[in-house]
């Protein structure tokens, strides 16, 4: 039975987690967000968000809040694509909102970013020099071609020219679409295709685990032969390191050439709220990428509204979001969340541990971070780096406030980052949201929810969520099924590029009738009625009828001290139909290069596989113990952080891989396979 079967009509509740964190009275004294907003965002949605946009400057006011069109069936039978509309008659500048209203109001020395570069290059920007910077840039595209409407493609690293960038497209009404830089030229080209791109920006190369990579090349080879691009703007970032990239006169132009020269001043035009703002593409883990369209007004709404209420953004505050910048987290709460707010923050180009494991530690105490938002994998990746804590000497006594994105964190992650990063004091928010939905969605909100970890708590005021059973009904508390959205903000995709149909029938078809948006992923309400995450259902487990949360057992397994990280699929097997295969990396392991050899994984396997099964079937019962239980040195997973499972269900029963083009490290599928094809048999 296949593990997104939908014939069981709920998901078994496997954990249950007693741990609770009740808001420091001191932060709820301060908190931007208090329990009326819930009230009165119930009492009167449209009035709430309206309020939530009059925190942004509109050249236009809107003459209607929202609209709403939803999925009819006609007279054939055939379903209609939903519409949405939010603010409608009002026109602003998203990019004005984000940094020029800033210099107007006297704030024009207050930092937007410190810039950290991997080599070790520092730059502290203003928000007077962005305003010079995204102005110059807006300049130079328009000089290329570029206005309202074009799409233009951006393929960069973590460097403030990727926000400038950014900026300057949304500032002349040009859509945008990111693109994680470390893509292959085949997944950069799909994108290039698909939005029909009139400019690729990128880089002549880039710094990854401590060297120089040139990345030009990729570019070449994705615009080769795309009759839409007419330009390819270069930014020079690793220049001699780099020296052997290829030039096509007439359509290469460098950025130092055409931006540095460009003008100061951009007298910046007003567009309608519902004009597109960018596509981002899904990781195509399952099937072609969706490229998802985000508007303008509503989405800068939503986004600078959940910034500033989760974050509880505050004067003096140096806020982190460790996202790549291609990420919809950095969209929203790197870009223009933050920058809406007049944030000060920190972007960084490189990875955790170049050239050392305590790089982020370093970066938090030069900087004086007082909020920390990254990805579940990072916080167990650094647990298996730190196994004693984080080391003596570095100061993380800044932090006032904690935030993880992604996949649903560990309960054990969660109370080592709390303890460890956060002092014991700094509240941590949970995030639940999608690249659909724009900005988040769910998350414990500081100051007033009692946090329980590994749980996103509930919607956010103005939204609502449901878990429900296969008919659309909901649930009891206690139980788990389908995790749907009744009550969307204005910040959720309007449709899919270039492909409404797609759009209705990957988000809307299924719960038509009572116009949910199906999010894809299962989940399970406690008895107080807060919400926990438990995956993709595409990746829930069907064992003898149970059908189990890959999460759940996840859990228990990073509960183990002897766990580092753990990633949990079905595999076919003859007498249950599904059995729980888990990969794990250990907590602690040698160096040096036996670690390259399956031999050594096998024998730690044989040392450690029945110590894990037998944890698992104490700590949440005999059922979800694992048939197999593998060592491994990492997991396959997607630059945002999750854990491509399918990968590792193929491995498991022998089947080709599927698209791989999402992953971080795309060599990481081949050493597990090693590890599994080197194994005689199963562990029993």
């Amino acid at each position: 039975m296949p593990a997104s079967d939908a014939s069981a009509p709920t998901i078994t509740n496997l954990l249950t987690e007693t741990r609770r964190y009740p808001a420091p009275d001191a932060f709820a004294a301060q908190a931007n967000v208090t329990a009326a907003d819930w009230s009165r965002a119930d009492a009167d949605p449209d009035s709430f968000w309206a309020d939530a946009a009059a925190r942004l400057d509109w050249v236009e006011p809107w003459h209607t809040v929202s609209s709403w069109d939803p999925v009819a069936e006609g007279p054939d039978g055939e379903l209609s694509v939903p519409a949405a509309a939010w603010f409608a008659g009002g026109t602003l500048n998203v990019a004005v909102n984000c940094v020029d209203r800033h210099v107007a109001s006297g704030n024009g020395d207050r930092i937007a970013l410190y810039f950290e570069g991997e080599p070790g290059d520092r730059r502290a920007i203003s928000y007077a020099e962005l305003q010079r910077e995204v102005s110059k840039a807006a300049n130079a595209l328009e000089a290329l071609g570029i206005g309202q409407g074009d799409r233009v493609v951006i393929y960069l690293p973590v460097i403030p020219e990727t926000i400038i960038a950014t900026l300057a497209v949304a500032r002349i009404g040009a859509i945008h679409s990111l693109v994680f830089g470390g893509f292959s030229a085949e997944a950069l080209r799909f994108r290039v295709e698909d939005t029909g791109a009139k400019l690729l920006i990128t880089s002549d190369g880039q710094y990854r685990r401590g060297r120089a990579v040139a990345v030009k090349g990729n570019a070449d080879a994705a615009v080769d032969g795309v009759d839409s691009i007419e330009h390819v703007l270069v930014v020079r970032r690793t220049g001699d390191a780099t020296p052997a990239i290829a030039w096509t006169p007439g359509r290469d132009v460098w950025w130092h050439d055409v931006v540095d020269t460009a003008p100061e001043r951009h007298d910046a035009q007003a567009f309608d709220a519902e004009t597109p703002l960018f596509i981002i593409y899904t990781s195509g883990t399952t099937g072609k990428p969706k490229g998802l369209v985000h508007t303008s007004g509503g989405y800068l709404t939503q986004a600078s509204w959940s910034h500033w209420a989760l974050f509880d953004a505050k004067p003096g505050d140096v806020y982190w979001c460790t996202a790549d910048l291609a990420w919809v987290t950095a969209h929203t709460y790197e870009i223009y969340g933050p920058l809406s707010n007049g944030a000060t923050q920190v972007i960084y180009e490189g990875t955790p541990n170049s050239p050392h494991t305590a790089r982020h530690f370093e970066i938090i105490e030069r900087y004086g971070v007082t909020t920390y938002y990254t990805a579940p994998t990072l916080i167990r990746t650094l647990m298996t780096w730190f196994p004693d804590g984080v080391p003596a000497g570095y100061d993380l006594s800044s932090i006032r406030l904690l935030g993880t994105v992604g996949e649903a964190i560990n309960p054990e992650a969660w109370v080592w980052f709390h303890s460890q990063l956060g002092g014991g004091r700094a509240p941590i928010i949970d995030t639940w949201w999608q690249s659909e939905t724009g900005a988040a969605v769910m998350a414990p909100v500081p100051g007033v929810s009692t946090l329980k970890p590994g749980s996103a708590n509930r919607a956010l005021p103005g939204l609502s969520t449901l878990i429900v059973d296969d008919d659309g009904k909901p649930v009891p508390f206690g139980e788990g099924g389908y995790l749907v959205i009744d009550r969307p903000g204005p910040a959720l995709a309007r449709t899919v590029w270039g492909d409404p149909e797609r759009y209705r029938d990957s988000y809307w078809s299924r719960f038509w009738k009572q116009g949910y948006f199906f999010s894809g992923d299962g989940a399970k309400w406690d008895a107080d009625g807060d919400i926990w995450v438990l995956g993709r259902v595409d990746d829930v487990i069907n064992v003898s009828g149970h059908r189990l949360s890959t999460i759940e057992i996840e859990s228990s397994l990073v509960a183990h001290p002897l766990v580092g990280e753990a990633g949990v699929v079905g595999v076919t097997d003859a007498l249950t139909g599904q059995a729980i295969a888990a990969y794990v990396i250990p907590a602690t392991r040698s160096a040096g290069q036996e670690t390259e050899h399956p031999d050594y994984w096998l024998a730690l396997r044989a040392e450690l596989a029945e110590l894990l099964r037998s944890h698992v079937a104490q700590a949440i019962g005999p059922i979800a113990k694992p048939r197999d239980v593998i060592l491994v040195p990492d997991l396959p997973k997607t630059r945002s952080g999750k854990i491509m499972r399918r990968l590792l269900g193929d491995i498991s029963d022998g089947r080709p891989l599927g698209d791989v083009t999402s992953l971080q490290d795309e060599t990481v599928p081949a050493r597990i396979e090693a590890i599994v094809v080197a194994s005689a048999r199963p562990t029993s």
